[in-house]
């Protein structure tokens, strides 16, 4: 399980760090993966407005770190936790710069009407800070966060919102907010209790990041599911994601990682390899199981389709026994 906190604050160490930072080590004491953007530090362009998204299912914007990093994050997390305070009435321009980008998956999700996997399970909560009491100040941004877990592809579940907190250090002297997180993150049980598997090829390219995608797909409630490789391309096959968009589901801004580095942080009870042989590692107490198929790379669409069903099947044969 992945959780991403996105830190929208300019204030480094103010309240809404400490808030996001408390969250985030609650989620650690239940053994999940983390990781904090801090939204400012990131060089995000504004969007311009230009539909090319809409048309192409991608940002026309190619050099700036919403594209090169961010988008592949919000696809790959469990949990996107989303932290700001608020400044007239909604996100700092920071994070909404990074909110209105989010148009890019929207419109794979509704123009060309792709399936992202992961979907079905994500989570979107809101941590937001504010420095008055008035009666309506969270409602902007809440009707904001609502519209962008909407276009990321998470289900809005929860939200924790703080008035009166303007000075240094207000945030640490709340006196219910520890609670407040264990709450929260209780609430979020059913992922931490998925059973965990790994599947491994060698480049992470093809048919391991197929396989992660069936398992979500078919599965995601009962299943966590992970890719690595034993030799990482530097990016997803483009003939497997164009395969796999012909079946409907959308694998894009997918990246390929090592299996040392999957293993290290995702701790699978099972791993599925698919062509690493020898070189993919032997962890003591997890299940292995092996899938003789055939490596897609460099191969055309017509052999991709083959491997791609086939590993479907195999999918489903594996979560009807689990």
């Amino acid at each position: 399980m992945f959780v991403l906190g996105l830190q929208g604050s300019p204030r480094k160490k103010g309240n809404t760090t400490v808030l996001l930072s408390a969250f985030i080590e609650e989620m650690k004491t239940r053994g999940v993966q983390t990781q904090v953007i801090n939204v400012c530090d990131k060089f995000i362009k504004p969007c311009i407005g230009c539909a090319n998204c809409e048309r192409k299912g991608v940002c026309a914007i190619e050099d700036d770190d919403m594209t090169g990093e961010i988008y592949g994050l919000l696809r790959r997390a469990d949990v996107v936790v989303l932290a700001t305070p608020i400044y007239f009435y909604n996100a700092t321009a920071q994070m909404k710069l990074l909110i209105d980008r989010s148009q890019a998956l929207w419109a794979r999700k509704y123009k060309l009407m792709l399936t992202d996997p992961g979907r079905p399970e994500r989570k979107g909560i809101l941590l937001a800070v504010g420095a008055t009491k008035g009666r309506n100040l969270f409602e902007g941004m809440i009707l904001t966060a609502k519209y962008f877990f909407d276009a990321i592809g998470a289900e809005f579940s929860g939200k924790l919102t703080y008035s009166r907190i303007e000075d240094f250090g207000d945030m640490e002297k709340h006196e219910t907010v520890r609670q407040d997180i264990k709450t929260e993150v209780d609430r979020l049980s059913s992922l931490f209790q998925r059973k965990k598997i790994l599947f491994a090829c060698r480049e992470n390219a093809g048919r391991s990041q197929m396989a992660q995608a069936f398992v979500r797909y078919h599965a995601g409630g009962r299943i966590d599911a992970q890719s690595a490789g034993s030799q990482p391309a530097e990016k997803i096959n483009p003939i497997m994601e164009e395969a796999m968009q012909e079946s409907g589901i959308d694998v894009a801004f997918q990246k390929p990682r090592s299996i040392d580095d999957a293993i290290a942080e995702f701790k699978p009870d099972m791993m599925v390899t698919m062509g690493c042989g020898e070189e993919c590692p032997f962890v003591p107490g997890v299940k292995y199981e092996n899938w003789d198929l055939p490596d897609p790379s460099g191969k055309p669409i017509e052999f991709v389709r083959t491997v791609r069903d086939d590993i479907e099947q195999k999918v489903k044969h594996l979560i009807d026994r689990l």
